[in-house]
């Protein structure tokens, strides 16, 4: 450690020393408090967003109803009416389609500003050379506009347009849209306001039913939420997904809620929708489905059933490749921009909603202020040693012996803060937060920022620790020279021991992770080692498509050796199987002639093997000398497989082990397991015994599930061990055969 950070760290001890970087704590819980109250403060602002996308990818919206249809002008549209935009009689044919199946409404997300000039008299105009009959009628005829105009009149449309903070050649300084009712106090303030809009031509907006906001404006290139109130030129002006329900609902009058503290609802008839302060709704995204969505072109070809479109909410957007209105969502994925308005609107349907509160900061920093002040008052907690006087006159020898015992007393009555209490807390504290605020997303659509609050708890916690921590080496350094080389010692040895048992526990597969999907069997192991490495091993995995090898074994010995011997068993019989394509006992064969030949330390292992056939149930085993399987009947029964044996891997190089071969019958579950279980022993030295399996077995087989099986029967030698320590590791392997409906060959 560099002397500069020395001499800091000594600086610190005595900060330490005086309530235990308690100071020191509390500023540090200050500095999260002012950090946390700056809401704009641009890391943890992204930090919270992180967090509220991984919420969505927990907990996507669940649909229920599907109340929105999304006319798409796809690649296939586009390809056979030709490309964007379209002559303006083409969007009317596409709009009295739409209104011949009687929608709720259709919200158009594309935006008209200039006259069509494919029009007619576009066309006469641009060529003065056709014949002047030809001239007269395309100038009588009526334009493309006036035939989208009628269209547009004659359906209940909602027409977008798109707030601009600039003046461009086409933007307008306001929009044609119905007053907006606003009891409350003025929302005008907390809305974003655009001075400018770019919006369709005034003849449409004269058509239209309604006018909408469109805009959005995504953050770090995600679109998370969307202005359902927005204010152009200062006058309030709803979203798009907003207009087309009040259309919808033939209400004449959006009513804002407002008060002090910004802009609080917006009530569309009876429906009342929540939004936040500034006016905008957090969507919240399903997985995607393409079940809302419908051709344009199809539509147009009359392909499309009525009550797909008939009392929705149909939005009318442009899909196609290159047309570049697509938006990232939280769940990471690229979707068309009117998805978000199709989400919005399902939303309101089903009356779920994603709100964070103008209330949630202050919540969030009571708890912090609240759980970082319990922190420093408790976490610290260090014992101080009574001083006593020194040792009274007497002779030299038990006065030496005296303050040598007090000073031992001094030294095991003081109680440091140790690492793994602070690492157990920091991870409660992560578990809680994360867990809070999933559930709060979940059943309650509240979007608390956990993680922040967690940042600022973890940085107190940070503080407290390090000076424990230092307090923690200056009392080390004062211990013996002796006694800290033994801990030393004892530490690099436990830290072995440790590294090994996860090495060794690491190897064993996990059947959720590998067989999580599975529908033709089920299997469960459990290995719970005596001591912190054992010999005791399983293995399963698909051989083929058809063919499951498993696995269990016993090696003789205990500890290190034992756990190693383990480790090349396991990878040994694995690389066999996965080279062979032959059965189970040439696998076997070919095993024990290796293990026999490089064995230094005539180490063995006692094991059952089998190949299952997951189509026909057709079962293989080999025994090497170990505890009889058994087969446990879904209607009852329990019985021990006979069958020919032959003595444990290791010893015998050219023994030729014997197979037995059973069928499964549908729903029969295969059990092995270790003398683990037979021979635990409780307080008076007695065994579990065989008998026990048995009555269990019988007791609990009804459901003849194996993870219930291998719960029931582990918890119950718990509680027959009782707080006897173990003599032996446990193991248990559960293959039940669940059947495909095909018959053995």
């Amino acid at each position: 450690m560099p002397r500069l950070l020395q001499r800091l760290l000594a600086g610190s001890v005595q900060v330490g020393r005086i309530g235990q970087g308690r100071p020191a704590a509390a500023g540090v819980l200050l500095l999260a408090l002012l950090g946390l109250g700056v809401a704009d403060l641009a890391p943890l602002r992204s930090a919270r967003l992180a967090l509220f996308d991984h919420y969505q990818r927990m907990a996507p919206r669940q649909v229920q109803a599907q109340p929105v249809a999304i006319i798409e002008i796809d690649e296939a549209t586009l390809g056979a009416l030709g490309q964007w935009p379209w002559p303006r009689n083409y969007l009317a044919a596409l709009i009295d389609a739409i209104a011949a199946h009687q929608p709720a409404a259709i919200g158009l997300d594309i935006i008209m500003p200039e006259a069509d000039h494919a029009s007619p008299q576009a066309v006469a105009e641009s060529r003065p050379d056709l014949p002047e009959p030809v001239l007269q009628v395309l100038l009588d005829a009526a334009s493309n506009d006036r035939l989208l105009s009628n269209s547009l009149a004659s359906a209940p449309t909602v027409l977008g347009a798109a707030g601009f903070s600039f003046r461009t050649s086409a933007t307008l300084d306001g929009l044609r849209t119905r007053v907006l009712n606003t009891p409350g106090e003025n929302p005008l303030p907390w809305l974003k306001n655009y001075p400018y809009v770019l919006a369709s031509l005034p003849e449409f907006q004269a058509a239209a039913r309604g006018q909408a906001l469109i805009s959005s404006d995504p953050e770090d290139g995600i679109v998370r939420r969307m202005a359902l109130l927005a204010a152009i030129n200062h006058s309030v002006t709803p979203g798009l997904s907003l207009e087309m329900l009040r259309v919808a609902s033939a209400t004449p009058h959006l009513v804002v809620e407002s008060g002090q503290h910004g802009v609080e609802a917006v009530r569309v008839g009876a429906t009342r929708i929540p939004l936040q302060a500034d006016g905008e709704a957090w969507v919240h995204f399903d997985q995607g489905s393409r079940q809302r969505y419908i051709s344009a072109l199809s539509l147009l070809k009359g392909e499309v059933a009525g009550p797909r479109i008939a009392g929705k909410l149909v939005l009318v957007g442009l899909t196609g490749l290159g047309l570049q209105d697509m938006i990232t969502t939280p769940l990471g994925d690229r979707r068309p921009g009117v998805e978000a308005h199709a989400q919005l609107l399902e939303s309101f349907a089903d009356g779920h909603f994603l709100r964070r509160p103008w209330w949630m900061q202050g919540a969030e920093l009571g708890l912090l202020l609240g759980a970082g002040a319990m922190l420093i008052a408790l976490l610290p907690g260090q014992r101080r040693h009574r001083q006593h006087p020194p040792p009274g006159a007497g002779n030299a020898a038990q006065a030496a012996a005296a303050a040598g015992v007090e000073k031992r007393k001094r030294r095991r009555s003081s109680s440091p803060v140790r690492p793994q209490r602070f690492v157990l807390v920091t991870l409660l504290l992560a578990l809680l937060l994360w867990g809070s605020g999933l559930a709060l997303f979940r059943w309650s659509g509240l979007l608390f920022d956990g993680l922040n609050l967690f940042f600022g708890l973890a940085a107190v916690l940070a503080s407290l620790f390090f000076s424990a921590l230092i307090e923690y080496e200056q009392q080390r350094k004062e211990a013996e020279s002796a006694l800290q080389e033994q801990r030393l010692k004892g530490a690099k040895l436990a830290g072995e021991l440790e590294a090994a048992r996860r090495i060794q526990l690491g190897t064993l597969p996990v059947a959720s992770e590998l067989f999580g999907q599975e529908a033709r069997f089920q299997i469960e192991a459990v290995l719970e080692p005596a001591r912190q490495v054992g010999g005791d091993l399983y293995d399963f995995f698909m051989l083929d498509e058809q063919r499951l090898f498993f696995m269990i074994g016993d090696v003789s010995g205990k500890g290190l050796p034992a756990s190693l011997f383990m480790l090349v068993t396991k990878a040994l019989t694995k690389s066999t199987a996965l080279r062979s394509s032959a059965g189970i006992g040439s696998i076997i064969n070919q095993t024990n002639q290796e293990m026999a030949r490089e064995n230094p330390e005539t180490l063995f292992v006692t094991a059952v093997a089998g190949i299952l056939d997951v189509h026909s149930g057709s079962l293989e085993l080999v025994n090497a000398g170990h505890d009889t399987p058994w087969l446990i009947d879904p209607r009852g029964g329990v019985r021990s497989i006979s069958g020919a044996g032959g003595p444990p891997l290791g010893i015998m190089e050219d023994f030729d082990y014997p197979v037995i071969h059973l069928q499964l019958a549908m729903g029969e579950t295969l059990l092995l397991f270790t003398d683990g279980i037979t021979e635990a022993m409780d307080r008076d030295n007695q065994l579990y015994g065989l008998e026990r399996v048995t009555t269990l077995l019988q007791r609990e087989n009804r459901s003849n599930a194996p993870d219930s099986l291998a719960a029931a029967l582990r918890e119950d030698v718990r509680r027959f061990v009782g707080d006897t320590e173990a003599s032996d590791d446990l193991t248990l392997l559960l293959v039940n055969w669940k059947g495909t409906g095909l018959c053995p060959a």
